[in-house]
């Protein structure tokens, strides 16, 4: 039962991760919707797949789950959709940003 009354101490490096992850936005959750789907021009889901409609920052990774997903079908990078030349930006919105400070 050792350390039962003491106070726990916490590294300068622990609490600045924990800072860290408390106040930089992931892109993760209902905040991160709209960037993750790409139905807005400056989100970062620039690309479609045409067969399921997953979306993907680039042709790399799109080629990576096309050919986990639909391996007998073959990649033609000309069919992948291109989410950014559909929508038309409204220059009104902010541009998301994944690494943007929520709070200080």
């Amino acid at each position: 039962m050792t350390g039962k009354a003491k106070p726990k101490k916490h590294t300068a490096k622990e609490i600045a991760a924990k800072v860290d992850a408390a106040t930089t936005n992931r892109g993760g959750g209902k905040a991160g919707l709209k960037d993750r789907s790409g139905l807005e021009k400056g989100g970062h889901a620039k690309y479609e797949c045409p067969h399921c409609k997953v979306t993907a920052p680039d042709v790399k990774s799109m080629q990576i789950h096309h050919d986990a997903r639909h391996p007998k079908i073959p990649f033609e990078e000309d069919k992948v959709v291109n989410l950014h030349a559909t929508h038309v930006p409204e220059s009104s919105k902010p541009r998301p940003g994944v690494r943007g400070s929520l709070k200080k």
